[in-house]
């Protein structure tokens, strides 16, 4: 069993930790108010920095929010790099920037660690059931090193390429879902409006060709009105903010992603940054007048 240094207690990142902790991990974080009592009850501690969190494992997961959030653990004062022992393997399974994340594995790797960017799908469900779908940008060696850990966590795990490539696949991930949740919501809400049983509606959906886990998981979420979130509005922006700037130094034109983009801000407008990102359907009510299953 391993010492890991778990950095991340989030929505997902909880339920991750105490998979690895019922796996026979021993698992340390960086103390950040109270500890959540089920992890504490399984034995994680906490100390006071990312240094101190590197200086006590041998495998460091990161899990959050955003590329500065990631920079400053891994780089920043009392940083990962610090207290970096060389042959250390860091699993960064946050979603961020491609090309940020090339660079951060070239100052890991300089350093004598290894590094591996695991961003995931599947939402608060798929990491409280270990089913997460992930995608892994690294080395042929850092993905064999990282599959044990990631397999605790995932379900489906792919090695798509070298370093940031994980992230690429998680940017284009993140267009699909956002365009499919735009589309479920179009779908529901022009049923909604022309009066038509929306429940029933998508049921019979859910037995053709546009049957999806968006249309089953966040179809629901629309007609029962269950916005708390399992990902939030704000973080949904932040992908699809990676996507499109991708897309500008690529020369390429999304315009479906732009779009979906444009619905999150104005949810985020109304004050559902922190929505679920099923939410997307009230901005499209705020322009019908018409709410789903009215």
């Amino acid at each position: 069993m391993s010492k890991i240094g778990f950095i991340g207690l989030g929505i997902m990142g909880r339920p991750m930790a105490g998979h690895l902790l019922d796996a026979g991990h021993t698992l340390v974080t960086v103390k950040r108010g109270t500890l959540d009592a089920a992890l504490a009850e399984k034995g994680m501690s906490e100390v006071a920095s990312p240094k101190a969190v590197a200086e006590a494992s041998d495998v460091i997961i990161t899990m959050v929010p955003d590329t500065p959030d990631v920079e400053s653990v891994l780089f920043g004062e009392d940083g990962v790099i610090e207290g970096l022992t060389p042959g250390t393997l860091v699993i960064d399974m946050s979603s961020i920037a491609p090309m940020q994340t090339q660079a951060f594995a070239k100052q890991i790797t300089d350093a004598g660690g290894e590094f591996v960017d695991a961003p995931v799908s599947g939402g608060e469900g798929g990491a409280i059931n270990a089913a997460l779908t992930i995608m892994v940008g690294a080395t042929t060696e850092g993905f064999e090193r990282a599959k044990p850990y990631l397999e605790v966590v995932g379900k489906t795990i792919t090695h798509i390429g070298g370093h940031g490539a994980g992230q690429t696949c998680k940017v284009a991930n993140q267009i699909v879902v956002a365009l499919t949740i735009e589309a479920v919501a179009e779908g529901l809400l022009f049923a909604s409006k022309a009066g038509a049983d929306v429940a029933k509606v998508r049921e019979s959906l859910m037995g053709g060709l546009a049957q999806s886990k968006i249309l089953d998981v966040h179809g629901e979420r629309m007609i029962k009105r269950t916005f708390e979130p399992g990902f939030r509005v704000r973080l949904h922006q932040k992908d699809l903010n990676l996507a499109l700037e991708g897309a500008r130094t690529l020369n390429l034109s999304l315009p479906g992603t732009a779009n979906a983009q444009q619905l999150f801000q104005a949810c985020a407008a109304n004050g559902g940054e922190d929505w679920d990102h099923a939410g997307i359907v009230r901005a499209l009510e705020k322009l019908a007048d018409h709410e789903v299953g009215q």
